[in-house]
């Protein structure tokens, strides 16, 4: 599940649950139709509320990375738990991202 917030050229998805095969598709859909549809400088992914996620997590952080950066805009990554941040950074998010655990309010 994933709830956006768009506050002036910040859009921020607070996603939730679980993230996997099966859900990636919908939150992909919604995160782009908000990127597609704002004056964007700054997209913030927040983990803070996700139980669970499977490779289908990276896969969305990497795409909503492209769609962020074809508007000119940057990703942060924010909320990770101690786990999913560890595999995000396995996986080089931090690369690509601002990655930190903790709430995206902070950033």
């Amino acid at each position: 599940m994933v709830k956006i917030d768009v506050t002036g050229e910040v859009v921020t998805a607070f996603l939730s649950g679980e993230i996997d095969h099966h859900t990636a598709a919908g939150i992909r859909k919604e995160i782009d139709a908000a990127v597609e549809n704002s004056v964007l400088t700054l997209l913030v992914l927040d983990f803070s509320g996700v139980t669970f996620m499977d490779s289908s997590g990276i896969g969305l952080v990497m795409g909503r990375y492209a769609a962020a950066r074809k508007k000119g805009a940057v990703l942060h990554v924010s909320g990770a738990s101690e786990t999913l941040y560890k595999v995000m950074r396995l996986a080089g998010i931090e690369r690509l991202a601002r990655l930190e655990k903790g709430d995206a309010t902070k950033l």
